[in-house]
């Protein structure tokens, strides 16, 4: 039987310093930091291995241990996380992936870690536009790329991380990928949100992807509101009894809410007689008899609300759309949330396999069953690190860090003995 040792992620405590933050995870009581690259606080364009020696110097002198380089998928532009991607199709966006990924295998090399993790990226309008443009084979091509950079001599395992929405979504598809690279050096990295939103049976497919999987993220999750935006295209068949759907209508940038108690028309100016037809006929096709609302988009509030990272983290996860249809879908969402209005949805907007919102709790504030995950995993020959994920939660990190350990230690085979008391992290 395996066995879970608790990590935490930096990418979480992105408002201190970075020794700041690994000295905060070993106080906490943790065994284990994942070092995530970051614009301001660990830059791998900025760092030397001057710094990095006295990175290690520090590691070394505590009791937490480096975990895993994560390559930050959110490293190279805020607003468009994950891009450029390992399948982007112009092979300039590729390397500048490559290249980020390969900063963190040396990065691993200099303080003594022996994984690095990243994600495939998504099929975006890009793709769609070039049909004849294989996104598997550029990934394909991409980790073997990266693959190279690791010397035969050397113990660093590149890692994929399916996630919701990604062209590599699912476990299943992981290990499908891991067979067709057939490296020993490139395995699974497994995260207990992300399976629990793309996996119907995520306990029973975490203990299939066990023997394969050398790396978790753990973080909690809930029911949400399923939504998926896609195009108006003639062959277009909705069918709502997965998730609601945003329909776009290219022609004139406005959309309808597909949903069987609340079917809505946003629209900047009147409606046209093709348009009510072809409205018609969708509600029709999706089986949707409630009275049609119509919505003046230019009412829309776009300003800020608390509910933006919410917003934010389900927008980028929609494949295929440009960011200019995502972003003018932006205010859409947030009514229906209620981000100045009385709340539509009161669950959080999801875009998933399962209907679980893919944003990152903390552990215990949501509905995923820990117990059980964790026992498929080691009972199947998982061991190794896993890390807490909440980079939803750098405002409060004091909170997530301790509720974290709090939470998860009932769960871990072997308990700290060297925690400090609730509420002494400075």
């Amino acid at each position: 039987m395996g066995a879970i040792q608790l990590s935490y992620c930096t990418f979480g405590l992105t408002s201190l310093s970075f020794i700041d933050a690994i000295m905060a995870v070993d106080r906490a009581g943790y065994d284990g930091v994942e070092i995530s690259f970051h614009r301001d606080q660990f830059n791998p364009f900025d760092i030397d291995d001057d710094d990095l020696a006295t990175v290690r110097k520090r590691l070394d002198t505590s009791h937490v241990k480096p975990a895993c380089i994560a390559t930050a998928s959110h490293f190279f532009t805020p607003s468009r996380p994950h891009e450029p991607s390992l399948i982007a199709v112009e092979r300039a966006g590729r390397k500048r992936r490559i290249d980020l990924i390969r900063r963190g295998i040396h990065v691993a090399r200099q303080l003594g870690v022996p994984l690095v993790t990243f994600g495939s990226g998504f099929v975006r309008d890009e793709h769609i536009a070039n049909p004849r443009i294989d996104a598997g084979e550029l990934l394909v091509d991409s980790i073997r790329e990266c693959l190279s950079e690791i010397r035969d001599d050397e113990d660093i395992t590149l890692l994929i991380e399916p996630e919701p929405g990604m062209y590599i979504e699912t476990l299943a598809q992981g290990l499908a990928l891991m067979r067709e690279i057939r490296s020993p050096k490139f395995r699974l990295h497994a995260d207990l949100c992300h399976a629990y939103c793309s996996e119907p049976d995520y306990v029973g497919a975490l203990a299939l992807a066990a023997p394969h999987t050398r790396y978790l993220h753990i973080s909690d999750a809930r029911q949400g509101y399923n939504l998926k935006i896609v195009q108006d295209t003639e062959n277009l068949a909705p069918d709502l009894n997965l998730a609601s759907l945003l329909v776009h209508f290219p022609d004139t940038a406005d959309y309808l809410l597909l949903d069987r108690v609340h079917p809505i028309y946003f629209c900047d100016a009147p409606m046209t007689r093709r348009r009510q037809t072809r409205i018609d006929s969708l509600l029709a096709s999706a089986d949707v008899h409630a009275t049609l609302a119509i919505a003046d988009y230019t009412s829309l509030y776009v300003g800020a609300s608390p509910l933006d990272d919410e917003v934010f983290t389900y927008l980028i996860s929609m494949p295929g759309l440009s960011y200019d249809v995502l972003a003018r879908a932006r205010p859409v969402v947030a009514w229906l949330r209620g981000a100045k209005n009385s709340p539509l949805v009161n669950q959080m907007v999801a875009n998933t396999r399962t209907g679980i919102a893919h944003f990152h709790e903390i552990p215990g504030d949501g509905t995923l069953d820990f117990a059980a995950s964790f026992k498929a995993l080691t009972d199947n020959g998982f061991s190794g690190y896993g890390s807490v994920e909440l980079y939803h939660h750098v405002a409060s990190w004091e909170k997530a860090l301790t509720d974290s350990y709090r939470h998860l230690t009932q769960f871990t085979a072997a308990h700290r003995s060297h925690g400090i008391p609730e509420g002494n992290i400075s």
